[in-house]
């Protein structure tokens, strides 16, 4: 017989998160991206890297942060206006491209909703926590990357404050 012993105190969360299985979306550029289920809902477990709209219109690259920043029209920029950066992280882009009539991600995906996000950090347990599980753990962070854990098999990378993921529908 084993005695067990109650603690009072703080109660705490703990969840357990099965290995991720990995699907695969492709864009109209041929681009493929691993997609992962995290709630009820399939994300992009890789950054966008496309350079056209869904229906062929192509996107204007920016290689100046500045102009990037400062434009009135939809743009893409690499991660640093660094063209290295972009196989790796994808591509960032602004808003006229994300609030445009014409869709940047794939046909049955659309860009996330903050509505959505919040679902997506819920999933992971809080956004106190969800960061973390979230973060790929390469050395791609520039700042400790301790929390970093992946377990959701999200792969986030660092890209700045711009869109570069879709949700699938």
């Amino acid at each position: 017989v084993t005695q067990l012993d109650v603690f009072y105190g703080n109660s705490i969360q703990i969840l357990l998160f099965a290995p991720p299985v990995y699907g695969q979306v492709q864009d109209i550029d041929g681009n493929n991206y691993k997609t992962v289920t995290i709630g009820n809902k399939t994300w992009m477990a890789q950054n966008l890297a496309v350079t056209k709209y869904d229906d062929g219109t192509p996107i204007t690259e920016m290689t100046s942060a500045f102009d990037f920043k400062s434009t009135n029209s939809g743009a893409y920029i690499a991660y640093e206006a660094s063209n290295s950066n972009a196989e790796t992280v994808g591509y960032l882009y602004n808003g006229y491209v994300i609030t445009s009539n014409k869709d940047v991600c794939m046909k049955g995906w659309h860009v996330p909703t903050s509505g959505e996000w919040n679902q997506l950090a819920n999933a992971l347990g809080g956004i106190e926590s969800a960061g973390g599980r979230m973060k790929d753990v390469s050395d791609l962070w520039r700042v400790p990357n301790t929390a970093a854990t992946n377990e959701s098999g999200f792969s986030g990378l660092p890209g700045g404050s711009y869109c570069s993921v879709c949700l699938g529908n």
